[in-house]
């Protein structure tokens, strides 16, 4: 099962939302199961790079089944290993914040990425919307 396009739209548009409050024109992705873009928005103001980098974080937490921010470890650990596993896939895998998997009962349906905040803002956008 896969995150729907209503379901992808509302994550965006609460996103947003979240994003108003920071002041922070961001960037939103959200991918399916596979890693497939289902909805981008670009916020008015928004940097021309914050799409690729929304949509890396999504597919990184789709693919890895797990918040970006939790591979940072790895990352450090086996940065060579890491650097051509994050090569791999379609988009770029990313240890960062502002990515998470998106679960419905227990089970992924896909990713969300935001970009154009600091990396807590973004994490904290992400844990918003899908708390609520």
């Amino acid at each position: 099962m896969n995150v729907t396009l209503s379901e992808a739209k509302q994550l965006v548009e609460a996103a947003c939302e979240s994003a108003v409050k920071l002041n922070k024109p961001v960037t939103v992705a959200v991918v399916d199961t596979g890693g497939f873009l289902v909805a981008l928005h670009r916020m008015d103001g928004a940097r021309p790079l914050q799409p690729s980098i929304a949509t890396a974080k999504a597919y990184t937490a789709a693919i890895m089944q797990r918040p970006g921010n939790m591979l940072k470890d790895w990352e450090k650990s086996q940065p060579g290993f890491f650097a051509q596993v994050a090569q791999m896939g379609q988009h770029p895998i990313v240890a960062t914040d502002g990515s998470i998997p998106i679960k419905r009962n227990g089970k992924l349906i896909g990713g969300l990425g935001v970009a154009g905040g600091t990396g807590a803002e973004d994490q904290q956008i992400c844990e918003e919307i899908l708390r609520a």
